[in-house]
């Protein structure tokens, strides 16, 4: 009977111990640290908030600098002046459009690349494009250089249409002319082919034969 009791008694010991946990213990230990740190927002990394502040940095440094000219942040500066900008880059490009067309035989449309050239600059087209100057404007958007364009501007306000008899080349040499008139060097004139001196009839002899 004492040995059967104890053979019980020992089997109760055994079944009410409770079982080993199943969990490994690196587990418990990373389970309570994440349980003290703060759940931050979904797909959100911790250099976002940073690599945002320094975009919003770089973009309010760009904001407060003069727009570059032919960009699109200054051709639209103030909401308010929006359609009006429009506008006249509107303007500018069926302006363009033309010039590209006729410069095909500038020989011949010179004058009429002149006239859309002058009203460009007298209506101050090129700053609907950021552009301060005609000049920053022919450099840089016109396909004919630089020099070219400035002169073909002046050519309707210096010369009537009848002057499209004499050809590009005379009026921009005359153009020329005139600008080296008001600068103080005026033109020299072409010297003449130089001749040989003429040949001294010789001395007559004092005595007769």
């Amino acid at each position: 009977m004492g040995k059967q009791e104890n053979k019980t008694k020992g089997k109760s010991r055994r079944t009410s111990q409770p079982p080993h946990s199943s969990v490994p213990p690196a587990a418990k230990k990373g389970s309570s640290a994440a349980a003290g740190k703060r759940p931050s927002a979904r797909g959100a990394a911790p250099w976002a908030a940073r690599h945002a502040a320094k975009h919003a940095a770089e973009a309010r440094a760009r904001n407060a600098e003069p727009p570059r000219p032919g960009s699109a942040r200054a051709t639209l500066r103030t909401p308010d002046e929006a359609e009006r900008i429009k506008a006249r880059i509107g303007e500018l490009h069926t302006a363009l459009g033309k010039i590209r067309a006729l410069r095909k035989n500038l020989a011949a449309n010179f004058y009429q690349i002149g006239q859309i050239l002058h009203e460009i600059h007298s209506e101050k087209l090129y700053d609907a494009k950021g552009y301060a100057s005609f000049e920053a404007f022919a450099e840089r958007e016109v396909d004919l250089g630089k020099a070219l364009t400035l002169k073909l501007a002046r050519v309707p306000v210096l010369f009537q249409a009848p002057a499209i008899e004499l050809g590009l080349e005379p009026l921009l040499a005359a153009l020329t002319a005139i600008d080296d008139t008001l600068s103080g060097n005026p033109p020299q004139p072409a010297a003449g082919p130089n001749r040989p001196p003429l040949p001294m009839k010789p001395p007559r002899s004092g005595g007769r034969g």
